[in-house]
């Protein structure tokens, strides 16, 4: 194979389908996050990097981007997928995504979702164009996962009609609060609200931080986290409120109000109900970071694949040429599984994005019941983790197949590896949100309002009749007639048959789902300790979430491929959908064959055919890659960049050693 035969472009039909329904919104970004100020610079200082990212922040306000998420009668565009999509394009930098991610997702969009018309029309517009900098206040040293039982405190002082915040010790300082040690001035202040009638919950309010010189307001005190691993654009900081005062209207009082007079009012009746529901609103952030994971995990593949397509090493025998890295199977199967389960995860985001735009506008089918929502959220929960744990593997994998040129700064995969590896615990610690995404799973638990807390679940476990759920998550009909064609699961069957692979899927996940059932069923047997019980099954309660959004996964890839009307496109998905099967199969092939759904002969088969996909897709790895749409100037790894102009001289990279 010679290097003029292994880069056919790739069809246009598969730019196309994906960058999907906001198109525009990412051809846009290709358009504009060009040029001197958006390049990747690497080396900076902190000081030196926030003051870019800031300006950076800047030069988006006056573009549509920070309107995509916000009502049009405010000065937005109200396209709530648009906003999302546009946050995962941030590739050029991670800290300014996450700073984007930070002023209009997490603090402008706890505003619109938590707040009612008063609060719009005061806040949104200086929002949008970032007159009014603000930070999103919910993470304390103390609790992160576990937000209900945050312990900052807002009680209301009738006398004045107002709010009073405060810190009662450290361990209930806001903690890692993005904008806070530099340019925020107001935050969304998550605290414990407390009237003359009672204690209600978590609720939030909006806290000024800094007066307009920027100088911390009376009883705030603020601190710079400092140095962190990653993201150092970011000014994450603490903050403590000594007996803050804020007026009764801070209250962001979409669903708990308090009147003059201290009585506290709400249109749901339920503590706890109220809570999830408040969080539930807030889903999009959760959404953002999956997105941005894929994003960065899509650079980190394309500088990877275009270096191995150069980079020679040791000889071929009778040719007196080195070897392309990428001939080689090991590197292949380094780089082409990953690729694969890319692509999968892309088109499973492509559809959890499009479930949060049509209900935020109240488009398609269950658009406003709760158990719709709940689906949503538990969808987001799973997406999150997948996405995020599989941007750490794989950048560091990258990374290694990149040699001593993938830890220079400058070819990008060291920062890249920094940044997102956060993204495993922000917006949620992924062991904890599989932890929901499995609650979602047992019969009936979307109608209940029970605590996050492991004693919570064991205890809706001993009285509920538990057993599996499958639900088609995209293109119902289709894959209900693929699985039924399905062969059986004997030696025979084709391991390439589409109905046999997703078969393969539901039947793992519901037979993990009916073991995890009857292990939660004993919390309710005589002398059983329900929190123990729960605690001994948290292996089981991960596996079966893992084993449910595999299966989503898997089922969004199969959707997105009935939709493709290019032969060409759609030939080169089916075989990568085939390696992001089979090489998901090789994976956990340990469970497949203890469950003997497959034999050994089968699975020692499943590797050989990972095999022969890995040398299919060869010479296509580069089409698919570049079908990404990353401009180079996002890549900025000059081990990337300089990839065509050695092809074009007939050359490998510079000698190694």
């Amino acid at each position: 194979m010679t290097e003029a035969d292994v880069r056919p472009a790739y069809p246009p039909e598969l730019r196309t389908l994906l960058d999907g329904r906001w198109r525009r919104v990412r051809e846009l970004a290709r358009e504009h996050l060009r040029g001197e100020r958006f390049r990747p610079v690497a080396g900076l200082g902190a000081e030196e990097h926030r003051e870019r990212v800031f300006e950076q922040l800047k030069e988006i306000a006056a573009t549509d981007m920070s309107a995509y998420g916000f009502a049009t009668e405010y000065g937005g565009e109200d396209d709530v997928g648009a906003s999302v999509v546009a946050f995962e394009s941030l590739v050029c930098d991670l800290s300014l995504m996450v700073k984007v991610g930070v002023q209009w997702g997490l603090f402008g969009g706890a505003i619109q979702a938590l707040g009612t018309d008063r609060h719009h029309a005061a806040y949104l517009p200086r929002v949008i164009s970032l007159e009014l900098p603000g930070c999103f206040a919910m993470t304390e040293t103390g609790h992160g996962s576990d937000v209900q039982r945050l312990r900052t405190r807002a009680a209301y002082d009738p006398a004045t009609e107002e709010f009073v915040v405060t810190t009662p010790d450290d361990a209930a300082r806001k903690d890692y609060i993005g904008n806070a040690a530099r340019d925020g001035r107001m935050a969304v202040v998550f605290a414990q609200l407390a009237t003359p009638g009672g204690e209600h919950g978590v609720h939030a309010l909006l806290v000024p931080i800094r007066d307009a010189d920027g100088s911390p307001m009376p009883g705030v005190r603020i601190a710079d986290c400092g140095p962190k691993a990653g993201l150092n654009g970011v000014d994450n900081g603490r903050l403590w409120f000594d007996s803050v005062r804020v007026p009764r209207e801070a209250l962001l009082n979409r669903y708990g109000d308090v009147a003059p007079d201290g009585t506290y009012s709400s249109p749901i009746d339920s503590d706890n109900r109220r809570f999830f529901t408040m969080l539930g609103t807030l889903v999009r952030g959760r959404i953002s970071v999956a997105g941005g994971a894929g994003g960065a995990t899509k650079a980190a593949l394309a500088i990877a694949v275009k270096y191995a397509g150069v980079r020679r090493q040791f000889d071929r025998p009778g040719t007196g040429e080195e070897v392309v890295l990428l001939d080689y199977r090991a590197h292949q199967r380094r780089l082409l599984p990953a690729l694969a389960r890319t692509y999968a995860l892309h088109f499973a985001q492509e559809e959890l994005v499009t479930a949060l735009h049509e209900r935020h506008s109240g488009e398609g089918e269950r658009t406003r019941d709760e158990r719709g929502q709940r689906e949503l959220e538990a969808r987001a929960a799973g997406i999150k983790a997948l996405a995020t744990w599989h941007a750490t593997r794989t950048i560091q994998t990258c990374r290694e197949a990149c040699g001593g040129a993938g830890y220079l700064q400058e070819n990008r995969l060291p920062q890249l590896k920094a940044d997102t590896d956060v993204f495993t615990t922000f917006e949620g610690d992924n062991t904890v949100l599989l932890q929901l995404v499995a609650k979602g799973l047992l019969t009936d638990y979307r109608q209940e309002f029970g605590d996050l807390d492991p004693l919570g679940m064991a205890r809706f476990a001993a009285g509920q009749f538990l057993g599996a759920v499958i639900e088609r998550t995209a293109a119902r009909s289709l894959i209900e007639r693929l699985v039924s064609a399905a062969p059986g699961r004997g030696d025979t069957s084709d391991l390439y048959d589409r109905g046999w692979q997703l078969g393969l899927f539901e039947d793992r996940e519901k037979h993990v789902l009916d073991g995890l059932a009857r292990r939660l069923r004993r919390a309710g047997s005589s002398g059983a300790d329900a929190f123990e019980v729960f605690n001994e099954a948290q292996d089981h309660v991960l596996a079966a979430a893992r084993a449910h959004m595999e299966r989503v996964v898997l089922e969004a890839f199969v959707a997105a491929i009935d939709r493709c009307g290019d032969a060409e496109a759609r030939d080169l998905l089916d075989r990568v959908c085939d390696l992001f099967v089979l090489s998901a199969v090789e994976e956990d092939r340990a469970w497949f064959l203890e469950h003997e759904r497959l034999t050994a002969t089968r699975a020692k088969s499943v590797t050989q055919e990972v095999n022969r996909l890995c040398a299919r897709l060869r010479p296509h790895a580069e089409a698919l890659v570049d079908a990404f749409g990353m401009p180079d100037e996002w890549l900025a790894a000059p081990i990337a960049l300089g990839a065509e102009e050695r092809r074009r001289q007939g050359r490998g990279a510079a000698p190694g050693r």
